[in-house]
Order: C-alpha cells, then structure tokens, then sequence
C-alpha cells in the first residue's frame, strides 16, 4: 500500500488551513427521510467549491515550480492545482473538454491559470507537457493528492462511529485516501463508493479486478466521468473499499432536489451522489448510521 497514515495525519499541518476542517453533521431531515442517521460532510464552502484543494495542496508542495505544471480536469481539480500552484509562484496549463462548465473555467482563470478547450483533453495535456517540458499532474495518480483528501477520513473519525461511508468515486483519489485512514483506524465501517451509470468504467473495472477502458453513455456528473481508469487509482480501491453501486442521472437530479431543499446548499451532481446511493441502494447500504460527502459547489 503506497498511501500511509502518517503522511495523511502530517497533511493536516501542511495542507491551507482554509480547506480543513470542514463543516459535519447529523441532518435532522435527511435522517428522517432515510430512517437511519446521517451524517453530513459539506466540502463546498472554500475558495474552488471542492474537496480538491486537499490533495493538490499537499501534491504541490513536491512539485517543481519552476516547471509549468499540466493536468487535464473537467473543472475542480483544475481549480485546485492553480490555487496551490499561485502560492508557490508555478504557471499552471489546463486542459478541458467543452463541456466544462464556464463558471468553473472562469474560476480557473481567476486563480491564474491557462485554460484551453480540446476535444482531447488527456491526450492534449500529455502531448503539451512532453513537448515544452512540463510536469503532467494526473489526478487519481499520485499518492500525494489521495492522502490529502484522506484528512476528511481524520475529520470523520472525530464525529460518533458510523456504519457505512459513501464516497463518490471519480478518479479514485478521494475514496482510496479516506478509505485508508478509516480502514487503518477503526475497520468497522464499510466504504461504499458510488459511480454514475452513465460512466461505469471504475465499477466495472473494481468488479473484474482490473482495469477496463469503459467509455459508457455519458453523465451529468462530468467529475465522475471517468472512461480509463489509473491502475494505481483502482489498487487502493480494490484493496481499501468494500462495494461500489451506480446511481443514474434521475437519482443524482432527486438528490440535489433533496440537498437544496433540506440542507439549503447547491451542490452539482458528482456532489449529490453519496445521497443518490444513500436513495437508491438503501436496501444494500449497512448500518443504522451512515456518511455521506458533498463534495463540490453547484451554481444557482
């Protein structure tokens, strides 16, 4: 296992105090709708709207600055990497595809990063790095950025013990880190992560036990869009995470419906998606008390 407990328990001196920390609680109403209690991270009330500032914070600081740094995202991690990138003076370089919100491509310019549009992303940021020396950033591959997202796992286990944890599944950098520290502190609950159906290329490759190029029918929740699974990304989960299920884009709408309504926060659809498994799989999901993340800002 290449994430450690140490560094993700170190992380929390070293991470922006602004990202940690972060707002959890038991929800009256959600409890109520579910009939068991749920407990409730919010993870959007910082300067990029997402848990990423966590992990690329952390990976930043083992980067060269005087390197322009180069990642493909479809809008979060992007924001997270420029942030952290203007701190220690880096030019960061973006790759999106067009159907990255404009909010969020706006923001990323904001922060000061370079952001073009490519029909290719991933191909498009790799071939840039090579050809002008830059440091391709891959989110879901390096061990920095899961073990700084699993500081949510320490701010979880500081609340009463929970059955279960729902995490949304992208890359598989946010379950494998909180995953790691839960399995290595307290084993009993059990890390369900959920996927779109509309993009199943890392619950199936979980279910084969390898990773399978999947390109799906597409999703409304372009952060869990993944079609090419990180083999490192998917062997922390196959070894961290107990079951992964899929919701569909009707479950995610009904769940940002549900989130606005009872919690009064906007949350795009990857960050309803702990609550749409909640909705969707309750018969399968364990336990009398369950987590759920919503892991990044919607727009109104």
């Amino acid at each position: 296992m290449d994430l450690s407990l140490e560094r993700i328990e170190a992380a929390q001196e070293e991470i922006d105090p602004v990202f940690l920390e972060t707002p959890q609680f038991v929800d009256e109403r959600l409890s109520a709708a579910f009939g068991r209690e749920v407990l409730v991270k919010v993870e959007t009330l910082n300067p990029i709207g997402s848990f990423k500032g966590r992990g690329t914070w952390l990976l930043a600081q083992e980067l060269d600055p005087a390197r322009t740094w180069v990642c493909a995202t479809a809008g979060n991690f992007g924001q997270g990497l420029a942030y952290a990138a203007r701190e220690r003076g880096a030019r960061v370089d973006v790759f999106v595809s067009a159907d990255v919100s404009p909010a969020k491509v706006d923001r990323m310019r904001a922060i000061g990063a370079r952001v073009e549009v490519s029909e290719r992303p991933d191909s498009a940021a790799r071939e840039h790095a090579e050809d002008n020396g830059g440091i391709l950033v891959k989110d879901g591959l390096h061990p920095a950025i899961a073990e700084g997202a699993g500081t949510i796992g320490v701010e979880l286990g500081r609340a009463a013990p929970v059955d279960a944890v729902i995490v949304q599944v992208g890359d598989g950098a946010l379950i494998s880190g909180v995953a790691r520290w839960l399995k290595g502190t307290d084993p009993r609950p059990r890390v369900v992560g959920v996927c779109a159906s509309g993009a199943p290329a890392m619950a199936d490759s979980f279910a084969a036990g390898r990773p399978m190029s999947v390109a799906g029918d597409g999703t409304i929740a372009t952060a869990l869009a993944i079609t090419e699974p990180v083999p490192e990304s998917l062997a922390r989960i196959a070894a961290l995470v107990d079951d992964i299920v899929l919701v569909d884009d009707d479950d995610l709408r009904r769940a940002m419906e549900l989130v606005a309504g009872t919690l009064g926060v906007l949350v795009e659809p990857a960050g309803a998606a702990g609550v749409a498994a909640l909705a969707r799989h309750a018969e399968t999901i364990p336990g009398d008390s369950v987590a759920v993340l919503l892991t990044g800002a919607g727009e109104a």
